[in-house]
């Protein structure tokens, strides 16, 4: 051994001495707070919750499968794990404290593998163990309808859903098309939720076969899921050109098969995911030469006719063109989304902004007239003199959305809104109830957030007793066993953050992608397969145990391990739960934080005795 690396001996009264100076009248108490994915959640997932079951933290009840155990779990929040898994933006994962050790928790892609396997197993919602006999008038099949009409139903009520179309959906249906969420996949989760004993009412339009005081006559309280089905206009001269139409008409058309192929360049406007949709949908039902004005796609999605069939062979590729503003890195779509229409042979024009609609004699837009932007300020500054024109066959205009108000002018609380409280009431009608894009478009998962909430109130509205706001951070409850060690829930309003965590304790472990289908512009026209394919029950469960099940106990161990003391203890096996598997002996603790610093989940606290 050198002389560099033999161990100096330190005199036994400076070890002592050192130890002791770490001792304090603290004591550990174990701290529930929730994790960031859960927090950033706007439908309010346990994501913690179902990652715990995948990866055998928490066991399912007896006779039950971990899959269906997960799947209940999540279900508790959002009715559509199977379609959420594939078309939802993931803001948990944005969040995920995981991407501080190398890359975030592929939640999305565990929601898409439990989701398909429920519907290939068949799994229904439980039957609403009592009946309460009050009926509840959704208006709206779309997700925020059902997904109030299925919290209503498991609680005992009989909600009827309202449905102008002739089918459920909104836009589930009709807004995403096939090759992002396919349409046995809605089938079966819309299903699901009317097999609990939800009646429906469709080709029904609230306002045209039914009056506002009916519903108020004939039902307990009422609530308005309507959307936003129609589009911000395009405000700029020529923006009324017959062959300038918005998104979701556009959507609409294709996915009911109405609108069949293009003729000409097409530009979308805008850098939402409705802006990507309209361009991937533009991109694979092609375009083709010398149609009859009849049949031209301004005709069709103006009159609502149908365009008839044509052979595969006159169908091309579609010039498809995204018209935006800001740069396309500012855009609020999905990264994926976009590297996506990319892929399959859009063309981008970013720091473009509308300024005109050029028409020819018949009133009808030939070009679009653009002016160079400049955001380096943060701000954009137009480039003056720097105008030109886009020919063009057919402007897509995908740049908002606001709610129709056709026989229920009543409802319009201005801007295309629908006015509502913090409970989700519409102020100065009573009973009244409102979620999802009918107060502001933003997410599907937010749609089914504001359901929830909503049905909450509703609940206690129709059982007469106060309604409240919901905490800042929604939470499932898991009730801990309360022992000699002091437990504190704070989950209500704290998230814990990566600088809580001790970080050092994970491993580097990659994560596991969904296999993703990149088709090419040779490839796009008329393909319809499904993008992303689940991942197998081995990776799914693999990457469950990446999730660092921040804010309560991970069950690792490395308390009792590094207690110097011997003051931490397994819990006996009869009284483990979720967040109580250690507990501190009290006499023995000196207060020196080394279960604390060594805690990788944030779930220990170091306070004074009777602290809160």
């Amino acid at each position: 051994m050198t002389e560099e690396t033999t161990p100096v001996a330190i005199p036994q009264r400076r070890t002592r001495a050192l130890y002791n100076a770490a001792h304090s009248k603290r004591r550990p108490a174990y701290v529930k707070r929730t994790p960031p994915c859960q927090a950033a959640c706007p439908s309010g997932h346990d994501v913690r919750g179902w990652l715990a079951i995948v990866r055998g933290q928490e066991l399912p009840l007896h006779g039950m499968t971990w899959q269906e155990a997960a799947f209940r779990r999540m279900t508790e929040a959002n009715p559509f794990p199977a379609i959420m898994g594939r078309v939802c933006p993931a803001l948990c994962q944005t969040k995920c404290n995981r991407g501080s050790v190398e890359e975030h928790v592929g939640i999305n892609a565990i929601e898409h593998y439990i989701g398909d396997y429920a519907i290939r197993h068949k799994l229904a919602f439980q039957q609403p163990e009592t009946e309460t006999g009050k009926r509840i008038a959704v208006v709206g099949g779309g997700p925020a309808g059902l997904a109030c009409a299925y919290q209503l139903r498991r609680r005992g009520h009989r909600p009827v859903v309202f449905e102008a179309n002739a089918a459920l959906g909104g836009m589930l249906r009709y807004g995403l098309s096939r090759h992002r969420c396919p349409r046995d996949i809605v089938d079966a989760e819309v299903q699901r939720i009317l097999d609990m004993g939800v009646q429906v009412r469709l080709n029904t339009r609230v306002g045209r076969d039914i009056s506002v005081v009916d519903l108020e006559k004939d039902f307990d309280a009422v609530f308005w899921g309507i959307g936003a089905q129609g589009s911000n206009p395009l405000t700029v001269p020529g923006g009324d050109a017959p062959n300038c139409v918005n998104g979701l008409t556009f959507l609409r058309a294709a996915n009911t098969g109405r609108l069949r192929y293009l003729s000409g360049r097409v530009l979308v406007i805008g850098g939402g995911d409705t802006a990507m949709d309209c361009a991937s949908v533009a991109l694979r039902i092609g375009h083709v030469e010398g149609v009859a004005p009849a049949h031209k796609p301004a005709a069709v999605l103006g009159q609502g006719a149908e365009q008839p069939p044509v052979d595969d062979e006159k169908v091309g590729a579609a010039d498809t063109w995204i018209v935006y503003r800001r740069p396309i890195a500012m855009a609020p779509a999905a990264k994926e989304e976009i590297d996506f229409v990319i892929a399959e042979g859009c063309e981008i024009h970013d720091g473009l902004a509308p300024v005109e609609v050029v028409k020819d004699a018949s009133g009808c837009a030939v070009a679009l007239k653009v002016i160079r932007t400049d955001w380096s300020s943060g701000k954009m500054v137009v480039k003056e003199g720097s105008e030109f024109d886009i020919p063009c066959d057919l402007i897509v205009v995908a740049t908002g959305q606001s709610a129709v108000f056709e026989g229920i002018e009543e409802m319009d609380g201005g801007r295309g809104r629908i006015d509502a409280d913090v409970l989700y009431r519409v102020p100065e009608r009573d009973g009244h109830f409102v979620g999802g894009d009918a107060i502001a478009p933003r997410l599907l998962t937010t749609a089914i957030g504001h359901a929830w909430r909503a049905a909450e109130n509703i609940d206690r509205f129709i059982r007469n007793e106060d309604l409240r706001n919901r905490p800042a951070v929604d939470v499932i409850k898991v009730e801990l066993r309360k022992t000699a060690t002091a437990f504190e829930d704070r989950s209500e309003d704290e998230v814990i953050e990566e600088e809580g965590l001790f970080l050092g304790h994970f491993q580097y472990l990659p994560r596991d992608h969904r296999e993703r289908l990149c088709v090419g512009p040779g490839e796009v026209l008329g393909n319809y397969e499904e993008r992303l394919r689940t991942l197998t029950r081995e990776q799914a469960q693999a990457e469950a145990t990446r999730c660092m099940c921040c804010g309560t106990c991970l069950e690792c161990g490395n308390c009792e391990v590094f207690c110097p003391q011997d003051a931490v203890s397994e819990v006996a096996q009869g009284e483990k739960s979720l967040g109580h598997f250690v507990e501190t002996d009290a006499k023995n603790c000196v207060g020196c934080f080394m279960c604390k610093d060594v805690c990788p989940a944030g779930y220990i606290d170091m306070r004074l005795p009777d602290a809160r």
